[in-house]
């Protein structure tokens, strides 16, 4: 594709800009050829008409994809030029705070003005071992590649710093320094490393000073080789000047200072060591006052001067030597304040007694008139004589300052040399790396002679750098089989020519210089003779005569040609120089003595560190040629010299560049500025590389990762199993113009466009994609949340319908209440207005009723008797007709009757005589029978209806007729009444008028009472009202009150609980700091004890030359060892000084460092030596005092005895009265309880007639135990005693001889002190004894009596229980019954633990007695005569006693203790143990042996066997430590052995899971709880190397596969790369993935499940493992700004969740390993949340707990998009999130500590596994040793 079609609408380019030196703008409409104006839109908003150039036509540059912006190494922007440079290192400069960035094969180095975290030793040991291209730019990463290649080619190396002053080359190269000092630390204990890092100080305070531009600026160039041995560590260095800046000594510039060392000498003036000097403030002195600016921000010189004074402690120089070169340095600021005083215009004076020049010639020791007068005086020498000249002042002033600068100059030289004597080795150098810190190109607005000399320097590296970056380019086109074309590049030799060819600058300046009479301006002119008009690169300026211009590889440069010659012949009076070397001060005529040295490219007094000096006078004659010869050596020729000698050194060296930029010229960190960079960036040659790779090739890519990267733009027909041919085909397609592009073996080559070309179809299929997926999902989205929005609103909907129809419902519930209320309250008024009117209505109707009422009755009563008559004389009427007719009415019916029934007898005579008649007739009577039935049915009912009717209405009337009659009755009765009533009505009247008065009084009466009863009423009601409002008040203060004491009371608490789990956190933090703290302690303790064994050795072996056969001693002797064993070790311990001090004294050059190294433990031993000698001291005291007491006290001996024996017998009394009572007792328990056998109690019984029974049997044994100490005492007393009492005196004669005879060895003595102690501890036993006795014989009374109140209780709720109905009854009994037996249960095992207890310690005691009376027995026995044995009768004691069966014990003779460790320990191979045998079987071994030793009361044996297993267990992991399955192995045996050591002690906390067989294996006679830290200690040492092996063999997996292997294919896009190597994201043979990760967990996991590991113990690995994994993925996830991207987040998490799952899957998630990974998943979920707004910030803030604030912004500001629809993190946001994050309190560390080890924990683990039960294998060897 050709580069115009790339001009379209919307591209962007870059134009030139006066400001910014490029500017961005984006094309308006496309370009066509032949267009002379391109339209463009400017960043900032403005449009613009950019004119073409009419000649060349240039289109300006394209620029690069917003994906290729930030890249690590700008070779891999696809647009390779100018201000896609400059952009690119801006963008990562501001935005993402990188100082770093590769330019194919140099490195740039930005000063950021600032101290950045990035230094420390976490990112040294970060970058150690890896690619160079595998992490972001860092000068660590160049200092790797110099010694990886080094190690790998075995070719030496240059690390070559340049750039202008200012730019931070001191501190690269200082960095660089310190990394291979620690890398590689150094051959031997002298500490090379820190020597070479100690220099520094050291030059920086003679050569660095602080200039307008630079606080700490190096004056001097400088080139130090690091060597190294074969093994390729450090063994010493070696360091090479090159022009000192001199003139600064006498002369500074405003704002600038003198050399450092000048200021922290007058800020150190006050020491007492420095008073003798004469020194003052810095103001005070010529030298130091004239840039006046003295002090410099931020810098303290008196802590400075300190720490160059340490750094020359270090590297050897003296203090004497110190204080010689301070007393020269303070002579020099003294010389620099002697004045002068003109006597004429020719000669000039010094005052008399001149008192900086009295002390200037007491400082140096010469004589103050030779010194005055040479000063002002100078000799000159002719052929013929010599004669002395007064100088003038300015003369005298010049060569005063001359002399000054000389007399630095040579202090400078001498102190290099000393430096370079310090870093040098006796041991042969093998290889080197050097490290050239050297000034870059300069230019100023007056240059002079330093600035030539600097760009000529520089024009050499210029020349050097481009055939080297010309011969990689070429190396690479072959390897590849690139068709090579030649590249033209710019090559500098023309001016390299013009100044050191024949008749060159430097050729006529020498010249120049050894005329009588030349001067700056004939030296110019024959530069315009010669060079004019000649050499294109030589230039006259048009206003001047006194300078030229030469054309550099970086600029034009003006020189003026002032002080040209005289800087080039640095002229000093030899007068001056004789005067100082004829000093009484020894070390300054060193400085001057003239020793020519011959020059070699590594020579380390190379004459080119300074210029040596010019001394016009006549030579003497021993040497004329010499001197002549050295006369002609101008600074010029020696620079010239040097710098030859420098390149054939570079030459003959792979070089690595780092270029330092200098961003700005005001120290403004992190400030910019584009002018000054790209001066820098022209001039130190970076352009030029550019160029070079830009020329040719410069976009390359491995076939995989382009397949990788733009399969997108491939179809699936086009993909071929073949990669390459793919590659082919598809870019056949893509690019048409094959020229664009080269197929390599490896790579594919593109030309400089072309990567942007792919990347903007990649990202247009891309954007498509994108799209497509944008309008599926967004429709998607909108259709969800359309419906979201419509169930929202019907919610909406149902609520406000809902809360309508309430209020509806709510008012219509108003509405009736209120209707109801009306309706009662008219219904009220109603019935009130009615009753009153009813009242009234009734007592009218009352009166007008009686009225009628009585009428009525007269009436009716009238009628009723006329109604009498009238139904009696009707009734008699009815009755008459009713007779006739009826009479009547009979007789007729007769008759008809009578002639109807003979008409139907004739009919029916006639019908009968015929069968058809019969038989219709028959028909018809069966139809008329049956309804005839019916009909009777029928009638009988209604009959049955009318007699109920009948009887009903006779009921009714008969009721009626009575109720009438007893109305008449009471009518009749009212009637007399009221007649008898009507009499009284007046007096009632009567009456009723006197009530009447009564009641109106008594209305007024209840009247008034009312009233007074409403007031009294009203007031109470008030008072009531009051009352209650205040109750209410004072129960809602009591409310308030009570709700706030619940809330106090809740507050409290919570705050209790709260500072609880805080102070709990915060404990067990200091539980596991200080466990922490011990564990490292113990690992630095086991290294040091490890190298002062191999120091130990290697002495050993330098000292006594080894003979044939000889065994060298074990090394692994532990301190422990030393700590918990006895006098034989601490022998040994006391043995080492005296055996480390006899080489030393041979050879103390190489064990001084050993002792200092070693000078704190020696220390400790002797300490500890001296507190045991002073213990042991202090015993023999003691026993020497015993022994005197008993020398004074033989006589009371015998009563003593006597009364032991008496006190024995008391006690054997006392024991028998309490055996008595205990039968006594158990007597009356059985005689008690036998008839409560079948009671709920009765087990319980039985229980403790066995404990008694128990306890019985137990003091018989006690007792048979204390007959037998009885007869030995008794044996022992008579063996003493005399045998009659008239030989007292002869045998008590006898007695104290044989006491004095024994005495000298204190026997006797021990015996009886012993013996006494004995008979103390058996009675003190003996009484505890029967106190416990009594204590329990109370009991089981107390037991007793709380029986039988439990008896009485159970009988009473028996009887409560009867009562109750059967299944209250059985569900009673049941619960009370279970209650019952759970107390018991509980009361019986505690019981029982009391007695098992006490049965143990007895035991315990007992036969810890019974051993020590016998071994005092046996000393007696020998002590006594055999004739006193056999002449005194001892009375025998035979008492039966039982032999225990001991089991679980494995039994070896003392000779073999070593067959057994080298057998089960030494030369065991744990793979066969793990698959064939039961784990932890040598443990269970060797704890078996311990028992058995422990059951023969063996303590040497004990001893030895802990120590010798110790010991070979060391030694085992010393051989192969590096083995995982042997560390695991020996980490799981250790434990059990451990474990086996605390489960069998004996002591209660251990012994809860045992079986009671188990408690019987208990150790007996041993404590061995010292030994048990010991091999906890051991443990914690085999865990540490453990995880160190672990880590060692997961390293290597953990980037490849956590980061770098693309576990989900497709997912992750591969950026372009540069020149730099990188490693692919796709997995290539021999890589790593995740699946390796996990089956290396997987085999680690199952080798330490075969060796049967605690589980807490694998979880404790495990966790650690996964902190391995989760520290050092994040580490370079922090350190790569390739994988700091949204798709690589994915891989991440993708991965994590496998981890995850490989946890659950091994049941290990309660482990604590997911927590440790939680750093790492909260930095992959960083890179893929939203990063915009201030939303998003906060969410960032809380979700990234884990992540330290250096972390977090780290991540964001190496966040990269892969991606072109991928948004970068934005620098506001960046610093939105700083300022949330600013309160934090978190580690200002980057990196997390992957070396970190949590502290280990034992937990304790008993076995179940029978120790009687285990087999010892026959492939073990072990057949020596026996099963007891």
């Amino acid at each position: 594709m050709a580069a115009s079609e790339l001009y379209t609408k919307f591209a962007r380019v870059w134009i030139p800009d006066p400001e910014e030196v490029w500017k961005s703008a984006e094309l308006l409409k496309d370009y066509k050829p032949g267009d002379k104006v391109l339209l463009l839109h400017l960043e900032e908003g403005k449009d613009l008409e950019y004119r073409l150039d009419p000649k060349t036509k240039e289109l300006p540059h394209l620029r690069n994809p917003d994906i290729l912006v930030g890249e690590n190494d700008l070779t891999a922007l696809s647009y390779l030029h100018e201000p896609a440079v400059l952009h690119n290192l801006r963008v990562r400069f501001i935005d993402s705070k990188l100082i770093y960035t590769y330019c194919g094969i140099v490195l740039v180095a930005i000063n950021p003005y600032e101290q950045l975290p990035i230094y420390g030793e976490d990112i040294i040991n970060a970058y150690s071992g890896q690619n160079m291209g595998d992490m972001d730019p860092h000068i660590f990463a160049v200092a790797e590649e110099a010694y990886k290649q080094m190690a790998r080619d075995e070719r030496n190396q240059s690390i070559i710093v340049s750039g202008e002053s200012g730019a931070g080359k001191t501190v690269s190269a200082k960095y660089a320094m310190r990394y291979f000092a620690t890398v590689s630390g150094s051959a031997s204990e002298a500490n090379v490393e820190e020597k070479v890092l100690a220099s520094n100080p050291i030059m920086e305070s003679i050569g660095n000073a602080k200039t307008t531009r630079n606080d700490n600026s190096s004056r001097f160039g400088k080139y130090i080789e690091i060597g190294f041995d074969k093994r390729y560590r450090i063994i010493g260095a070696n360091m090479r000047t090159y022009l000192l800046e001199k003139s600064r000594v006498v002369f500074q510039a405003e704002e600038e200072r003198n050399y450092h060392i000048f200021y922290q000498l007058c800020a150190s003036a006050k020491l007492p060591e420095f008073k003798m000097l004469r020194l003052g403030n810095a103001d005070d002195f010529n030298y130091t006052q004239q840039g006046g600016s003295p002090v410099i921000e931020g810098v303290d010189d008196a802590k400075e001067m300190a720490h160059t004074r340490q750094a020359c402690t270090l590297l050897g120089i003296s203090e004497s030597h110190q204080m010689g070169i301070f007393r020269i340095l303070a002579g020099i600021l003294h010389l620099g304040n002697v004045g002068f005083t003109s006597r004429d215009a020719d000669s000039c004076t010094i005052p008399p007694k001149h008192e900086p020049l009295c002390i200037f010639c007491d400082l140096m020791g010469v004589d103050y008139e030779e010194m005055c007068h040479w000063l002002c005086h100078r000799k000159l020498a002719t052929a013929t004589e010599t004669y002395i000249k007064p100088i003038s002042k300015l003369q005298a002033t010049n060569a005063r300052d001359a002399l000054a600068k000389h007399i630095y100059a040579k202090l400078f030289n001498w102190i290099v040399d000393n430096v370079n004597q310090a870093l040098h080795s006796a041991v042969k150098q093998h290889s080197f790396i050097g490290v050239l810190d050297i000034y870059g190109f300069e230019t100023f607005e007056i240059n002079s002679f330093e600035q030539f000399c600097i760009n000529y320097a520089n024009e050499k590296l210029q020349q050097q750098f481009n055939m080297h970056v010309f011969k990689l380019e070429q190396e690479e086109y072959m390897k590849e089989q690139i068709p090579w074309t030649l590249i033209d590049f710019y090559d500098n030799q023309p001016c390299i020519n013009l100044i050191e060819s024949k008749l060159g600058i430097l050729d006529l300046l020498d010249e120049e210089c050894k005329m009588p009479k030349g001067t700056d301006d004939t030296w110019a002119q024959k530069l315009y003779n010669t060079h004019l008009n000649k050499c294109t690169l030589f230039e006259k300026p048009r206003l001047s005569n006194k300078a030229f211009i030469i054309q550099h590889f970086a600029d034009k440069v003006e020189y003026q040609c002032e002080g040209f010659l005289e800087k080039n012949k640095d002229t000093v009076f030899e007068e001056q120089i004789k005067v100082l070397k004829s000093s009484k001060f020894k070390m300054l005529p060193e400085l001057f003595q003239d020793d020519e040295k011959a020059i070699s490219p590594t020579s380390a007094t190379s004459s080119g560190r300074t210029p040596l000096t010019r001394i016009p006078a006549k030579p003497t004659k021993g040497r004329p040629g010499q001197m002549a010869k050295e006369h002609k050596k101008t600074v010029g020729h020696q620079f010239r010299n040097s710098l030859h000698l420098l390149m054939e050194t570079l030459n003959a060296t792979t070089p690595h560049y780092v270029r330092c930029i200098k961003p700005n010229d005001f120290k403004f960190p992190f400030t910019f500025d584009e002018k000054r960079a790209v001066q820098q960036l022209r001039a130190c040659g970076v352009l030029e590389t550019i160029r070079i790779s830009a020329a040719g090739f410069p976009s390359r890519w491995t076939y995989q990762e382009f397949f990788s990267r733009y399969r997108v733009l491939m179809k699936q027909k086009d993909v071929l199993s073949d990669r390459k041919q793919t590659c082919k085909n598809v870019l056949e397609k893509l690019i048409l113009d094959k020229d664009k592009y080269q197929f390599g073996k490896t790579k594919i080559f593109f030309r400089a466009g072309q990567v942007a070309y792919l990347e903007k179809l990649r990202a247009d299929k891309l954007r498509a994609a994108c799209i497509r997926i944008q309008k599926t999902i967004r429709g998607w989205l909108l259709r969800k949340k359309y419906l979201r929005m419509r169930k929202a609103a019907i919610t909406v909907q149902r609520y406000v319908r809902g809360y309508q129809a309430r209020c509806y419902a709510k008012f219509l519930r108003r509405t009736k209440a209120a209707t109801i209320i009306q309706k009662y309250w008219r219904m009220f008024v109603v019935c009130r207005r009615y009753k009153i009117r009813r009242a009234a209505t009734i007592v009218l109707q009352s009166y007008l009723r009686g009225f009628l009422a009585r009428n009525r009755y007269r009436k009716i009563l009238r009628e009723h008797k006329a109604v009498i008559i009238q139904k009696r004389v009707r009734g008699w009427l009815a009755r008459t007709h009713y007779k006739r007719s009826m009479h009547a009415i009979i007789y007729l019916q007769c008759c008809f009757r009578r002639m109807m029934a003979k008409r139907e007898l004739k009919k029916l005579k006639i019908e009968a005589r015929s069968v058809e008649r019969y038989k219709k007739l028959h028909i018809g009577m069966e139809n008329k029978i049956m309804q005839l039935q019916r009909k009777v049915d029928e009638q009988n009912k209604d009959y049955k209806c009318l007699v109920e009717k009948l009887t009903n209405l006779e009921g009714i009337y008969n009721s009626e007729t009575e109720k009438l009659r007893s109305d008449l009755e009471r009518l009749q009765l009212s009637e007399e009444e009221a007649k008898v009533a009507t009499g009284r009505v007046l007096s009632l009247q009567e009456e009723i008028a006197k009530l009447r008065k009564d009641l109106e009084q008594t209305r007024s009466e209840k009247k008034c009472i009312e009233e007074r009863a409403d007031q009294y009423k009203q007031e109470t009601e008030q008072l009531v009202s009051n009352l209650k409002e205040e109750n209410t008040l004072l129960k809602q203060e009591k409310e308030a009150l009570n709700h706030r004491i619940v809330e106090q009371a809740k507050e409290m608490t919570e705050t209790m609980e709260k500072k609880l789990v805080e102070e709990t956190k915060q404990l067990e933090l200091d539980l596991n700091d200080e466990r922490l703290r011990y564990q490292n302690l113990l690992n630095e303790f086991s290294r040091l004890e490890e190298r002062y064994d191999d120091l130990k050795e290697e002495m050993t072996l330098m000292v006594h030359v080894p003979k044939p056969g000889h065994k060298r001693t074990d090394s692994t002797h532990s301190s422990n060892e030393s700590e918990y064993t006895f006098s034989s070790e601490i022998a040994e311990m006391e043995d080492i000084p005296s055996r480390t001090e006899e080489p030393s004294e041979k050879k103390v050059p190489l064990d001084m460092s050993l002792f200092l190294k070693l000078q704190k433990r020696v220390t400790e031993l002797e300490q500890e030596k001296q507190v045991m000698q002073d213990e042991l001291d202090r015993k023999e005291e003691q026993v020497l005092r015993s022994k005197a007491k008993e020398e004074e006290r033989p006589q009371i001996r015998g009563a003593e005895l006597e009364y032991e024996s008496l006190k024995r017998q008391e006690l054997e009394s006392e024991n028998k009265k309490l055996k008595n009572e205990l039968n006594e007792l158990r007597k009356a328990l059985s005689e008690k309880s036998a008839p409560e056998v079948t009671a709920p109690g009765a087990p319980a019984y039985r229980v403790l007639m066995e404990q008694l029974t128990s306890v019985s049997e137990e003091l018989d044994v006690r007792k048979e135990e204390v007959l037998i100490l009885r007869s030995q005492l008794v044996s022992q007393k008579e063996a003493i005693h005399p045998k009659d009492d008239k030989n007292t005196m002869t045998d008590s004669t006898i007695l104290l001889e044989d006491v004095q005879k024994m005495k000298d060895k204190g026997e006797i003595a021990q015996a009886y002190i012993g013996l006494k102690e004995t008979n103390r501890l058996l009675e003190s036993q003996l009484q505890s004894q029967k106190r416990s006795h009594e204590n329990e014989a109370e009991a089981l009374r107390g037991e007793i009596q709380s029986l039988k109140e439990e008896n009485n209780r159970q009988q009473q709720l028996l009887a409560q229980n009867l009562q109750l109905p059967p299944e209250a009854r059985i569900e009673a009994s049941l619960q009370h019954e279970i209650t019952r037996l759970t107390n018991e249960n509980l009361d019986l095992m505690e019981q029982l633990e009391k007695q098992d207890k006490t049965v143990r310690k007895l035991k315990k005691q007992l036969k810890v007695f019974a051993k020590k009376i016998g071994e005092l027995e046996v000393g007696q026995m020998e002590n006594i005569s055999p004739g006193q044995i056999i002449d005194e009768p001892i009375r025998p004691v035979n008492i039966p006693r039982k032999e225990k069966d001991f089991q679980g014990m494995l039994e070896y003779k003392k000779e073999d203790e070593q067959k057994l460790v080298k057998n089960l320990i030494l030369e065991l191979k744990p793979r066969g143990v793990a698959v064939n045998l039961i784990p932890g079987l040598p443990a269970y071994i060797l704890f078996m042996c311990v028992r058995h030793a422990d059951y023969l009361n063996d303590d040497q044996k004990v001893r030895s066997l802990l120590t010798s297993t110790i010991n070979s267990i060391k030694k085992v992991l010393k051989k192969r430590g590096d083995d995982f399955e042997t560390v695991s192995f020996w980490l799981s045996n250790t434990c059990r052995f451990l474990h086996c050591l605390k489960q069998y002690s004996g002591e209660e906390g251990f012994m809860k899971h045992n079986t009671s067989r188990q408690n019987e294996h208990c150790l007996t006679n041993f404590d061995l709880a010292e030994y048990r830290q010991v091999l906890s200690d051991l443990a914690i040492q085999i865990y540490q190397q453990l995880v160190r092996v672990l880590e060692n063999i997961l390293q290597p997996m953990i980037v490849s596969g956590m980061l770098e292997h693309e576990t989900i294919q497709g997912v992750s896009g591969v950026k372009p790369t540069g020149l730099r190597k990188r490693t692919s994201s796709i997995a290539d043979e021999g890589t790593y993935t995740l699946d390796s990760i996990l089956r290396q967990l997987n085999s680690f996991h199952s080798v330490m499940c075969q060796h049967g590991m605690d589980p807490e113990l694998i979880k404790q690995v495990v966790k650690q493992m996964f902190y391995i994994v989760g520290a050092i993925t994040l580490n370079n996830l922090l350190l790569r700004k390739d994988m700091c991207s949204w798709s690589k987040g994915m891989q991440i998490r993708y991965n994590v969740s496998q981890l995850e799952e490989w946890l659950r899957d091994k049941n290990l998630m309660n482990s604590g390993a997911k927590e440790t990974l939680e750093p790492l998943i909260q930095a992959a979920q960083l890179l893929q949340v939203k990063k915009k707004t201030d939303d998003d910030a906060e969410a960032i803030c809380s979700m990234c707990n884990a992540l330290t604030t250096a972390q977090i912004v780290k991540v964001l500001n190496l966040y990269t998009p892969v991606n072109e629809f991928e948004e970068r993190v934005s620098v506001s946001f960046i610093r939105t999130i700083q300022m949330r994050l600013r309160d934090r309190k978190d580690s200002p560390q980057l990196l997390m500590d992957a070396k970190h080890i949590f502290p280990v924990t034992f937990p304790f683990n008993p076995s179940s596994l029978a120790l009687e039960t285990i087999q010892i294998p026959a492939s073990l060897g072990l057949g020596f040793i026996s099963r007891v």
